[in-house]
């Protein structure tokens, strides 16, 4: 988110806890635990969101059908950020039994929020398989929400050029463990080329999420400070990826624009969700107080990404490690 972020090494401080879990590294996180037993605090409905959310996470590291059919299941929850999170985690995965739960979810304009559908699009974009083209084309026509059709339009970009990408050995490879919604730019490209892209209304969303992927991977002051500036971008669905890449970055020069983010009432809700998973993976004393104030907003999907975020946070400054995270009998 995704989340949904990570790098391919961790140094132990801030929010790695967080990180591994939502973009899957390689961990100790099913030692001493079963599949069963996580998938029981997964679909629980009686605890608290961040057990849940960690739940699930700690599923789409083990894998399997066991865990791809508890994510299906969670697709359909009350809760908008554990559903999305769960559309989430199965593209990340790339699991082709999962194509026909997520065709569903898409479908499901009346059922299903905009930001799960949206996550349900993009997830068979990351999976990459041609059955899911014609439906990610209806999508992209009918689909009522903006943010969604726009996914449509990336994903379709993403299957289409999938094996163009797999056989070009020269393809810039990411530091990050993420399954992208498209393609970085080129390497080659200038920090300035790469901003043009990224903040031109007229060009293409798969363009400018390119160029926006481009300036993470290079990553320093100047490219963090040209993704800030997407934060005011007219795209909904870009602002949201601007923020989690942000997170991905957890440079603290982004916290105050993340912070105005955040308290925007008036912003559209996945991008504030975003913005709070950011500020959490940041983890400074500023992002941890606003977080606790707005873990109580009154729109859930806000004040749910406040409590996760707050809540791993806290686990993690505990000194809990992962290999504890989920025992079925607590550890002295």
């Amino acid at each position: 988110m995704n989340l949904k972020y990570v790098a391919q090494t961790f140094d132990g401080s801030g929010y790695d806890l967080y990180l591994r879990l939502r973009m899957g590294a390689e961990d100790k996180v099913s030692c001493g635990v079963t599949q069963e037993f996580v998938v029981k605090q997964l679909l629980d409905v009686n605890l608290n969101i961040a057990e849940r959310w960690r739940a699930l996470f700690s599923l789409r590291n083990m894998k399997g059908p066991v865990s791809r059919e508890a994510l299906i299941k969670a697709m359909r929850d009350d809760s908008s950020l554990l559903a999305h999170e769960a559309a989430f985690a199965l593209g990340q995965m790339q699991d082709v039994e999962a194509i026909p739960a997520l065709r569903a979810v898409l479908e499901d304009v009346h059922s299903c929020a905009s930001i799960v559908r949206h996550e349900a699009a993009e997830a068979l974009g990351a999976i990459g398989e041609p059955e899911a083209i014609a439906l990610l084309k209806k999508a992209l026509v009918l689909d009522p929400a903006p943010e969604v059709r726009e996914t449509c339009e990336l994903a379709l970009r993403r299957i289409e050029q999938a094996d163009a990408s797999t056989a070009d050995e020269d393809a810039d490879q990411s530091p990050y463990l993420s399954v992208d919604p498209a393609a970085a730019a080129p390497s080659s490209s200038s920090i300035a080329d790469l901003r043009k892209i990224l903040l031109d209304e007229k060009q293409g969303m798969y363009e400018r999420y390119g160029a926006m992927f481009a300036l993470r991977n290079r990553g320093g002051p100047e490219a963090v400070e040209s993704i800030v500036a997407a934060l005011g971008c007219t795209s909904a669905l870009l602002r949201h990826e601007v923020a989690y890449v942000l997170g991905q970055l957890q440079d603290k020069s982004s916290t105050s624009a993340l912070m105005t983010t955040l308290r925007d009432a008036r912003e559209h809700p996945m991008v504030r969700h975003e913005a709070a998973e950011a500020l959490g993976s940041i983890g400074d004393s500023e992002s941890v107080a606003l977080l606790k104030t707005y873990r109580e907003d009154s729109e859930p999907l806000v004040s749910q990404s406040c409590e996760v975020a707050l809540n791993v946070l806290d686990y993690e400054l505990q000194g809990n490690s992962l290999e504890f995270l989920y025992l079925e009998t607590p550890v002295a």
